[in-house]
């Protein structure tokens, strides 16, 4: 089975290639954002083939997969053919609503015949999806090992270009957790981000690092912060109680439905979130506990095992 899909989501996507299908990823010269091709940081299986788009009109498709609203022109103009008339599709959205969730319609309401799929119940809930057939396939996650240290009493936070998406993602917020404990803020476009919050350097150390080298550098933190205030579930935090990290949290989206009590602390409360933060700095054996209980929960609801078997079920679903 060929499937089309675009390289949008790198950690996403990463999970999902590891299916046992063929998959088809748009190139083109610029490797612009539809066409970035294979992943230069991630590992993917060789049943990855990069496809230029002059090239699609011919191709074997067997199934669409769509995750942004242009593309179901795109696929149309560079295949030929109609997103769930004339080859099976579904559509994955990776994130909650822009704008109001009690007013924000789905690009896809309209249709029944591409099924819409959610990666969290609480981006299901928020949407109105009008009578697109809906369901939730939650992350999946390839488990880098159990990496933690919690060598350095600092805190490890991973948010990709947080001065432009400042209140979403809790960049705001950094200056105040930063009072209680030393961060490194690992992403993209993170440079220069203490002096735009007005924090001396060592306070808040940005590290943009190639994949390879994010996940044992995170590890060496004592704690995962996830100050996030408005994105879909991130990938960043699963990966993080994958590495056996302690998680303080702030109690917005499906953080509580992902991190258990035992896991970590999830709360809208400063006092507690700083309490937290120095209960694990000052005790190095609570944190490595809460991190194995962080792991081991992850592990039961966000294996890869379960994530594949999920989308296997739905592909052979819409495509009988």
């Amino acid at each position: 089975m060929n499937i089309l899909v675009w390289h949008v989501h790198g950690s996403w996507l990463t999970a999902f290639v590891q299916g046992p299908y063929d998959f088809l990823v748009p190139v083109t010269p610029d490797r612009g954002p539809d066409g970035l091709g294979r992943a230069r940081t991630w590992r993917w299986p060789p049943g990855v083939r990069e496809v230029p788009p002059e090239e699609l009109g011919t191709a074997d498709i067997d199934l669409m997969v769509l995750q942004r609203p242009h593309e179901l022109a795109l696929a149309r103009r560079w295949t030929g053919r109609r997103p769930g008339v004339d080859v099976p599709a579904v559509y994955v959205e990776h994130n909650c609503p822009h704008g109001s969730a009690v007013d924000t319609r789905h690009p896809l309401a309209d249709r029944d015949d591409v099924p819409l799929v959610h990666v969290t119940h609480f981006n299901r809930l928020m949407w109105d999806n009008g009578r697109a057939p809906t369901e939730v396939i939650e992350h999946g996650v390839i488990d880098p090992g159990p990496l933690w240290t919690g060598e350095e009493p600092r805190a490890a936070v991973v948010v990709n270009e947080p001065v432009r998406r400042g209140r979403t993602t809790g960049t705001d917020l950094l200056p105040v957790f930063a009072r209680t404990v030393p961060l490194d803020v690992f992403g993209m476009r993170t440079e220069g981000l203490a002096d735009r919050l007005g924090l001396p350097p060592a306070r808040c150390r940005s590290r943009d690092l190639p994949q390879g080298e994010l996940h044992p550098a995170m590890a060496r933190c004592r704690l995962y912060l996830h100050p996030v205030r408005w994105t879909s579930l991130g990938l960043s935090l699963l990966e993080a109680m994958f590495l056996g990290m302690p998680v303080v949290a702030l109690d917005t989206t499906e953080v509580r439905e992902a991190v258990p009590e035992e896991a970590g602390v999830v709360s809208n409360r400063f006092d507690v979130l700083e309490d937290a933060v120095r209960r694990f700095l000052a005790d190095p054996v609570d944190a490595r506990r809460t991190g194995e209980a962080a792991r081991a929960a992850v592990q039961a609801r966000h294996g890869e095992r379960r994530f594949l078997d999920d989308w296997e079920r739905l592909i052979k679903e819409v495509t009988r």
